[in-house]
C-alpha cells in the first residue's frame, strides 16, 4: 500500500511540474517597459529568418537555429505563412492555407512548422511568430482571421517558447485593423489571456503602437526604421517610452547587414557590421527592451535553389557568420551584465546629449551604473551624481570585440571621457558602476 501511496504521489508530482512548465510564459514587467519570462528579466536578442519554415528543409533549419544560439541570439523573428501572402509553398510542396483559405489551416504544413519550433526549444531559443505576413491583408476577413487565429492559439497555445506579432511590414488601414484586432483576440482568447502579442508595421513615427497602443490584446510597441542609415529612431523609441498606456519598446526592423541602404545600393551601397551595431545601441539605451538583428541574405534564406530579393551577396549559411551577426553577443552581454529592469533612458547623464545620428551620444543607466554610447568616438562629459556607488569604477567596452580596458579616474578631470579611437566605425561604451557590486562585463 505505501508503495503504491507513494506511485501515487509522484505521479500527481510529475502532473503538477509538467502543469506549471505548460503554464511558463512571458509577461510584461511591473514597470511595464521590460519583458520577462518565467518570472525573469528575458533580454531579446532577434534575428529576422522570415521565410524559416518556408524555405528551409528540417536539415537546413537545424543548422541556421544551432548556430543562431551559439552565437548568442535569443530569439527569432519567423512568419508561418511567408512573404507571398497566403499562397507560398515550402519546399515540402505544401502550402500553409488549403485552398488559400485562412479557415482552412493545412495539418501537413504546420507539421513542419511544429518541428521547427519544438527544435529551435531544444536550443533555447524563442520564436516571434507571424500568423501571416500583411500586405492587405489579403484573404483575411474578421471572421476567417479570428478563426485562423483561434485554431493557432489552441495548437500552440502549451509552447514555452512563442511569442505572437501580428501584421508585417504593413501600416494597417481602417477595414485592417478590426481583422488584426479579431485575431489578436481570438489568440487571446485561445491561450487563456496567456499570449504576448504585438503588430510589425512598416516605418512610421509611433511604432505599431500607432493603431494598437490601447488593444487589450496588444503586449508591446515595434518598430521599424526602413532600412535607412543613421535615422534617428531612438527620438521615436523614447517618445514611446514616454507614452501612455506605458508598453515595452523594440525595433523589431532596423537596417539590416549587407542591405541596400534605403533600398538604394546604386548612391548608398550595402550596410556594414557598424551600420547595424550602432542602432542596436542607441535603439537600446534610448529604451527599448532588447533588438532585433537580421540580414539582408538571411531573412530570404537566399540560396543556389532561391532566387535573391534586392540583390544579396551570400547565400544564407555562408551569411550567417558575418561580422554583424557575431557581434551581436557583445550587445547582449553588456546588457545582461547590470540588475536590467531598473534601467532607464537619460540623456541628462552627459552634457553633450543632442548630437546627430552619425555621431550620437546616447546614455542609459540603473540606480549604481551608467552606460554611454558614442558612436563615432567622440569625447564626452558624465555627471556621475545621477547614480548611488561606494566606490566608482570604469572601463571602456569595446562593441566590435566585447574586450574591455579599465580606466584610472584619477587621470579623468572633471569627468570628461576620451575614448581610445575616434571617426567612422569607432564605436564605444563607456561602463561606470560600483566597483563593490562587482559586476562582470
Amino acid at each position: 500500500m505505501y508503495l503504491i501511496a507513494m506511485k501515487k504521489y509522484l505521479l500527481l508530482i510529475t502532473a503538477l511540474l509538467t502543469l506549471q512548465t505548460a503554464q511558463a510564459q512571458f509577461t510584461v514587467s511591473a514597470n511595464q517597459h521590460y519583458i520577462l519570462k518565467d518570472g525573469k528579466p528575458f533580454f531579446w536578442m532577434g534575428d529576422t529568418a522570415w521565410e524559416l519554415f518556408a524555405k528551409l528543409t528540417r536539415e537546413e533549419a537545424d543548422t541556421y537555429l544551432k548556430t543562431r544560439a551559439s552565437q548568442g541570439f535569443t530569439v527569432i523573428q519567423a512568419a508561418a505563412a511567408g512573404l507571398d501572402e497566403v499562397s507560398n509553398i515550402n519546399v515540402y510542396g505544401d502550402m500553409p492555407l488549403i485552398d488559400r483559405d485562412p479557415n482552412k489551416p493545412n495539418e501537413k504544413y504546420f507539421e513542419h512548422v511544429d518541428y521547427v519550433i519544438n527544435k529551435a526549444e531544444q536550443y533555447h531559443l524563442n520564436i516571434v511568430f507571424l500568423p501571416s505576413w500583411a500586405s492587405g491583408p489579403q484573404g483575411y476577413t474578421e471572421q476567417n482571421a479570428a478563426v485562423y487565429g483561434a485554431w493557432l492559439a489552441k495548437r500552440y497555445k502549451n509552447k514555452t517558447n512563442l511569442i505572437w506579432m501580428l501584421g508585417g511590414d504593413k501600416a494597417p488601414q481602417s477595414k485592417d485593423v478590426a481583422i488584426w484586432r479579431a485575431m489578436g483576440e481570438a489568440i487571446m482568447k485561445g491561450t487563456n489571456d496567456k499570449a504576448l502579442i504585438s503588430y510589425h508595421s512598416a516605418p512610421n513615427r509611433l511604432g505599431s503602437a500607432e493603431w494598437f497602443r490601447n488593444e487589450g490584446w496588444f503586449a508591446f510597441n515595434s518598430f521599424q526604421n526602413g532600412h535607412c542609415r543613421d535615422e534617428p529612431v531612438y527620438d521615436k523609441m523614447l517618445a514611446s517610452y514616454n507614452a501612455l498606456p506605458a508598453k515595452p519598446e523594440i525595433d523589431a526592423e532596423p537596417i539590416y547587414e549587407d542591405h541596400p541602404v534605403c533600398f538604394n545600393v546604386k548612391d548608398l551601397g550595402t550596410s556594414s557590421p557598424y551600420d547595424v551595431r550602432k542602432y542596436a545601441y542607441l535603439d537600446l539605451f534610448a529604451g527599448a527592451f532588447g533588438h532585433t538583428y537580421g540580414c539582408h541574405d538571411v531573412w530570404q534564406m537566399y540560396s543556389p535553389k532561391m532566387p535573391g530579393i534586392n540583390g544579396p551577396h551570400f547565400y544564407w549559411y555562408d551569411a550567417l557568420e558575418l561580422p554583424g551577426a557575431n557581434q551581436m553577443q557583445y550587445v547582449r552581454r553588456l546588457m545582461e551584465s547590470h540588475p536590467y529592469l531598473d534601467r532607464v533612458p537619460d540623456q541628462s547623464v552627459i552634457l553633450e546629449n543632442n548630437n546627430p545620428p552619425a555621431e550620437r551620444i546616447q546614455a542609459t543607466r540603473g540606480s549604481d551604473y551608467i552606460f554611454v554610447y558614442t558612436a563615432a568616438g567622440k569625447p564626452f562629459t558624465v555627471d556621475p551624481t545621477k547614480i548611488k556607488v561606494s566606490h566608482l569604477k570604469a572601463c571602456w567596452y569595446n562593441p566590435r570585440d566585447g574586450k574591455v580596458t579599465a580606466i584610472d579616474l584619477n587621470k579623468i578631470s572633471d569627468y570628461k571621457f576620451y575614448p581610445p579611437s575616434r571617426g567612422y566605425g569607432q564605436d564605444w561604451v563607456l561602463v561606470l558602476d560600483d566597483a563593490d557590486k562587482g559586476y562582470k562585463l
